[in-house]
């Protein structure tokens, strides 16, 4: 029954633990949840062209 307990005893403190780390960094993994899900995935920013570079002139 001591094993059982202990275990018990475990998965409580560590869901205390998650709780805790939830309400601390709320407004962090609020915003970050919300970029998640506002990003494009088919979107490779690799690929994107540099479109702040002035256009070139032509010669």
């Amino acid at each position: 029954m001591g094993k059982a307990k202990e275990a018990v005893v475990v998965v409580g403190a560590l869901a205390c633990v998650w709780l805790a780390i939830e309400l601390a960094f709320k407004p962090f993994l609020t915003h970050t949840r919300d970029s998640i899900d506002k990003s494009d995935p088919t979107r490779d920013p690799d690929d994107a062209t540099d479109s702040a570079a002035p256009p070139e002139a032509d010669a």
